[in-house]
């Protein structure tokens, strides 16, 4: 069976979230890593609470509201235009620095690649052309058409419509082991990129594939058989 398609989450995966921490820094010295932090967890929070309430938001809206708590939890002042310019941050997210090398080639080797994320159609756009990825996704798949976050079999289901194929005959790779857990029990072929050597996800299933950062991924995938 050969692999048709590779798809990538974005956010963590392709776009670093914490390339935000510089940012933050300049306007709240000392506490940039804590506000990236708590921000990052509670944006992730406010997706599984609205799929599983039926109250979706796309993830503009989301990403804006996590931040406004996060700084509130952190009793820091951010004013209006201060949370415009973190907001406007997230549309330029830095590439993890070996991902655009290993992307390249995939594509110059004909592999079929996409990206299936919580993020909207005009936030993926902005980030991919911001990190020099435009042209290298032949699918650029957003839950915001079924108004429904990862892990809901519904947001995967994205990828099998699109590529008119099987889950097992394609590739997700993630770096939330939530996530490549969630697209394991969808029946993807995955692969988690464990930038951080952190523990496995006691979900009782394992992504098929691991690996310490996307220079990994094409050993894994001439091994299923892309």
């Amino acid at each position: 069976m050969r692999i048709k398609a590779v798809l990538f989450d974005a956010y963590g995966t392709l776009f670093d979230v914490h390339s935000v921490i510089a940012l933050a820094e300049s306007l709240f010295p000392r506490r940039g890593a804590a506000l990236s932090q708590a921000w990052r967890s509670r944006q992730l929070e406010y997706t599984w609470l609205r799929t599983l309430s039926n109250r979706y938001r796309d993830f503009w809206q989301v990403t804006g509201d996590a931040l406004t708590w996060s700084a509130q939890s952190l009793q820091l002042p951010l004013t209006p235009a201060q949370h415009a310019q973190l907001l406007d941050a997230y549309l330029h997210l830095q590439p993890f620095p070996e991902n655009i090398e290993v992307l390249r080639r995939l594509h110059a080797s004909g592999v079929v690649l996409g990206t299936l994320s919580n993020g909207t159609a005009a936030m993926l756009d902005a980030a991919i052309d911001s990190a020099g990825m435009h042209g290298l996704f032949t699918h650029v798949l957003s839950v915001d058409s079924i108004g429904r976050y990862k892990t809901d079999p519904g947001a995967y289901k994205l990828g099998t419509g699109a590529l008119d194929a099987p889950a097992n005959e394609i590739a997700f790779v993630s770096s939330n082991c939530w996530d490549a857990i969630g697209a394991t029990w969808f029946g993807y072929r995955t692969f988690w990129v464990n930038r951080g050597n952190a523990p496995m996800d006691q979900l009782d299933t394992s992504p098929e594939g691991i690996g310490s950062s996307l220079r990994d991924l094409p050993q894994f995938l001439a091994r299923i058989g892309a």
